[in-house]
């Protein structure tokens, strides 16, 4: 099931390493990994796996008998690609690219206080008359240090990362790779999208370029730089394997994020770190594995990145327009299941479409007449099967304005405009500057 307005607070692993101590603040931290992404609730992700089967046999095809024939032109071998042309046929790319953009990677350090709570189980009166004086009595803070990658977009030391990075943190160091250490300040956090912007003060600072992820192509090489599992300026090489991957499809479906698939090799400690192009721009922000799969890595196409940092710079925040609904893609086998369960509040007549399973008190969809059990069939005229198709549909629209959309209920077609509204304002994390 996935909602257009899910919480905002989920982790994936492999996105960040964390040391944490076992005791109160005065005793030495130990080491402690995030949970698996694939476990990532609040919603139900697509796990993604993946197995390649290879024929047990290959039959040997049989020699013909040779035969005169006329002598022909052996195919000319093309010359090799040139430097200009940005192609992995230069050996001295991806060295060329590294020496480019290296200076401009950071290592971003953060630091979280957070308080273990005494589970409510402790204030049985058997368990405090069996644990006596062992019994806990308070709160106990503990330090949680992790830390992930950034990069400098502007030499006066703005610094693009994930949110997930620096979200909560009570103090950020910024190291970059010239060994200079900074304290940073977290502008802002869009938990949304998981991009956040950090500043240092600091000036002449290397800085990278920005491409354009909307004309990557499947197949492109793909560089990425950053500190994985505590070793800083790695650099691994790769390709885009896929592009417009939805958040469901990843395993994370409260991310409005239509990522870049690659194989580059990423792991802990790469979150907040450039994906480059051949030609050393940065296409998207490396941000999520899938535990236990190998070649899945993911990051946010660098034009979301871009224009999220751009408002959270700008104007401190950041709005997302959402309907209030949750939502479900029809299938005949979602439609059978729900059809027969005597406990199910909705019946279904259609095949197709997303079916409106909940609709929020007082939220934009409900002031706009959309009910549960509605089956949204088009969106601005054009059809739509999948949930992440209304998502996208709706993020793409500014806070505010209406989306016309075409409904089946109760199997008669049904027209409406139904105007956007914003997030409500405890899905956002944001600081003052």
């Amino acid at each position: 099931m996935k909602s257009d307005f899910d919480s905002v607070n989920s982790l994936e692993s492999g996105r960040l390493e964390w040391t944490t101590p076992s005791h109160p603040t005065s005793q030495r931290p130990r080491t402690q990994s995030l949970k698996s992404l694939s476990l990532v609730a609040l919603g139900v992700g697509l796990g993604i796996a993946g197995i390649s089967l290879a024929p047990h046999l290959q039959q040997r095809s049989q020699t013909p008998t040779p035969e005169a024939v006329s002598p022909v032109a052996p195919t000319p071998i093309p010359s090799p690609v040139s430097l200009t042309s940005g192609t992995i046929a230069d050996p001295n790319l991806v060295s060329s690219v590294v020496q480019q953009v290296g200076p401009a990677v950071v290592r971003i350090n953060a630091t979280k206080t957070v308080e273990s709570q005494v589970p409510d189980a402790f204030n049985d009166p058997f368990f405090q008359r069996f644990f006596g004086s062992q019994m806990p009595d308070a709160p106990q803070q503990e330090i949680v240090r992790g830390s992930g990658s950034g990069f400098i977009v502007n030499s006066n030391g703005q610094i693009i990362t994930n949110a997930h990075v620096v979200d909560g943190a009570t103090k950020v160091s910024v190291v970059l790779k010239d060994g200079r250490q900074f304290e940073g300040k977290v502008i802002g956090t869009d938990p949304v999208t998981d991009v956040a912007v950090v500043k240092i003060e600091a000036n002449n600072l290397p800085t990278v370029k920005v491409g354009n992820s909307e004309a990557l192509q499947p197949g492109e090489l793909a560089i990425a730089i950053g500190n994985p599992l505590g070793l800083d300026n790695t650099v691994t090489v790769g390709i885009v394997s896929a592009t417009g991957r939805s958040g469901s499809q990843v395993g994370i479906p409260d991310k409005r994020v239509s990522f870049i698939q690659t194989d580059a090799a990423i792991n802990p400690g790469n979150s907040g770190g450039p994906l480059l192009n051949q030609n050393g721009e940065v296409i998207g922000m490396n941000t999520a594995i899938i535990q236990g799969a190998q070649g899945l890595g993911f990051a946010i196409p660098i034009n979301q990145v871009q224009r999220i940092a751009d408002q959270i710079s700008t104007t401190g925040k950041v709005q997302h327009p959402y309907l209030g609904i949750q939502m479900v893609t029809l299938s005949p086998e979602v439609k059978e299941s729900l059809n027969e369960d005597p406990n199910s509040p909705i019946s279904v007549n259609e095949d197709q479409g997303i079916l409106i399973v909940r609709v929020m008190p007082n939220s934009p969809a409900h002031q706009s007449g959309l009910r549960a059990g509605d089956v949204i069939v088009q969106v601005e005229n054009k059809p739509v099967t999948k949930a992440d198709e209304v998502q996208q549909a709706v993020e793409n629209v500014s806070v505010g304005s209406s989306l016309k959309m075409e409904i089946k209920r109760q199997g008669q077609a049904v027209n409406l405009d139904v105007k956007t509204g914003a997030i409500p304002s405890q899905n956002a994390n944001l600081n003052p500057q």
